[in-house]
């Protein structure tokens, strides 16, 4: 047969140009006037759902397989085939709804599942017999497993930080989640900080590790996942909000701002928090409700916030405030301000400002992620000044943009965090099954073992591949939907991950003593966060493709 590199570069190709035909049509229903229409896009969600996941799938296979060369190892290379024979029915499905809403002839998608060579490598490499061949190639030297290249001064890093997840942040896991503690400060906060974790993001004149001309996006998501993968919420998220925040402060922020700010969110002095969800607004920033009312020298906030995590620890919390009182504004109402308060240990605060303001919070109990703690707050005329709205006077009305160029990083930040996750559980079901022994051998020993540990880490190495050449696309000043399906897929794919290891496990993946129980309950948290999946797939990434197409096609000549 031909090679399989090959067969599954072309089949997914074909699947690419039917896709791309599938976006051009859907964007025509979509539109008046040439320009995406908002309430036509929204009677088509399911099609622009699909449409997100078809392009996310299709891309992860994709960028893995450009991916491969003379020295990825066998391991990851069979591994990456397995995929993208996985994306080409995946993809082929969804496009199947696809043409069927758009009334579209689809001979073409018959026709890659009646090719031979796709017949030809579901026998040689998803057959039974040839994952159970490929389980064993994994538990032979699991370490093997997703080795992305990274320069000589990346894997220093990613050599520290991974003995410092082992050594320091993996003893304290589980009793932080089982316990709901806080983030202990001595053992983990303070020696974070000596790292240099909290300014990956930060440029080096600003007092971070960045360099000065450019994003420096890999570090970050090297740092991510080895504190992941010994606790999402203990550490791998420690990262997000400063990401966040110091991006938004970069985009928007005065020089005089900056040169205030960034230091001090380098140094994790003071930790900061995010609050852009409320009560009745999660991902519909646009309709974000909680108030600042302008007085002598600054602002009044008032309103509630929610789920604003990490934030009684926080010395200074990014708050989404609507800033003009005219609601047909929408996102171009928002501003950003930077409140201060005194940091906290615990489930609860109340602080109250000289002059009366008062910022009561209070930690909203998780089934996981945690060690962080998510927290309602409810501003009372709380003062923020003016020199603290990023932008100053001419950050008003920009806050949606500023939080925006934020959350991009944040979101392949979250990649690297399911990431992360993802290889804990992988490694510890592929050391439950070598150990555990039913019916006279080990789970190992099983097709059906074989064959789900195989896929799961077909997934992951995909997964961190995928991250990685978008943390490259990033650094190069792009990347914006891509950050955004690479989020999409790696959250869903944790999921998928860890709940498979968990049900390897049997009863004792039901334990909370057991690791992977945590791995499981804290990945469900990955699709919710960071835009929620459903939102994500219809409102950023449905949309950019469609509005894409439209630009396409008005660009040709007619």
């Amino acid at each position: 047969m031909a090679d399989p590199q090959t067969s599954v570069v072309r089949l997914l190709g074909q699947l690419r140009g039917a896709l791309d035909l599938a976006t051009a049509v859907l964007a025509k229903r979509c539109a008046s006037g040439g320009r995406l229409d908002p309430g036509k896009l929204d009677l088509e969600q399911v099609p622009s759902y699909e449409l997100a996941w078809a392009t996310a799938e299709l891309l992860a296979a994709q960028i893995t397989l450009d991916a491969l060369n003379a020295r990825t190892g066998e391991l990851d290379r069979r591994l990456a085939w397995i995929f993208g024979i996985e994306a080409i029915t995946l993809v082929r499905d969804r496009l199947e709804t696809l043409y069927a809403e758009l009334d579209l002839d689809s001979d073409v998608l018959h026709a890659v599942t009646r090719d031979a060579e796709l017949r030809s490598l579901q026998r040689q490499l998803v057959r039974g017999a040839a994952l159970h061949d490929t389980a064993r190639l994994l538990a032979r030297d699991p370490a093997d497993l997703a080795q992305v290249p990274v320069s000589e001064e990346l894997t220093l890093v990613r050599d520290q930080f991974e003995r410092f997840a082992a050594e320091t942040v993996t003893p304290l896991a589980e009793k932080i989640h089982r316990h709901d503690l806080l983030v202990p400060e001595e053992q983990l906060l303070q020696p974070l900080r000596e790292m240099g974790v909290f300014g990956l993001s930060i440029p080096e004149r600003y007092g971070g590790s960045a360099p000065d001309d450019e994003k420096d996006s890999l570090t970050m998501i090297v740092v991510t996942e080895a504190l992941s993968e010994a606790s999402l919420a203990a550490a791998g998220s420690l990262i997000t909000r400063p990401e966040i925040l110091s991006c938004a402060l970069i985009t928007g922020g005065t020089e005089k701002q900056k040169q205030h700010w960034l230091p001090q969110i380098a140094r994790g002095q003071p930790l900061c928090a995010i609050a852009i969800t409320e009560p009745d607004f999660g991902s519909d920033v646009a309709s974000l409700n909680l108030r600042g009312t302008r007085v002598a020298g600054g602002w009044l906030l008032d309103g509630t916030k929610t789920w604003c995590t990490f934030a009684g620890k926080a010395g200074v919390l990014m708050v989404v405030t609507r800033t003009n009182p005219d609601r047909s504004l929408g996102y171009k109402g928002l501003s950003l301000m930077l409140a201060e308060k005194p940091s906290f240990d615990g489930h609860a605060f109340d602080y109250r400002q000289d002059g009366g303001g008062r910022l009561v919070g209070r930690a909203i109990p998780t089934i996981g992620y945690r060690g962080m703690h998510s927290f309602e707050l409810s501003f009372e005329e709380f003062f923020v000044p003016d020199a603290n709205v990023i932008g100053e006077e001419g950050g008003l009305g920009q806050g949606f943009y500023y939080t925006m160029a934020g959350m991009m990083g944040g979101r392949l930040q979250t990649a690297a965090r399911a990431s992360g996750v993802m290889r804990a559980a992988l490694l510890a079901g592929v050391r439950y099954a070598e150990e555990r022994k039913v019916f006279g051998a080990s789970l190992l020993a099983y097709p059906l073992t074989g064959a789900k540990l195989t896929k799961m880490a077909a997934r992951y190495v995909v997964c961190r591949y995928f991250t990685y050449a978008i943390g490259k696309l990033l650094n190069q000043g792009g990347g914006r939907v891509e950050a955004s399906l690479v989020k999409l897929f790696a959250c869903r794919s944790a999921e998928l991950v860890t709940r498979e290891m968990l049900q390897l496990h049997g009863g004792m993946g039901y334990a909370e003593e057991v690791a992977v129980s945590r791995y499981f309950i804290d990945a469900r948290v990955l699709s919710i966060f960071e835009g929620a999946e459903e939102t994500l797939a219809l409102k950023v990434v449905a949309r950019s493709l469609l509005e894409a197409a439209l630009d396409a096609n008005a660009a040709r000549p007619q």
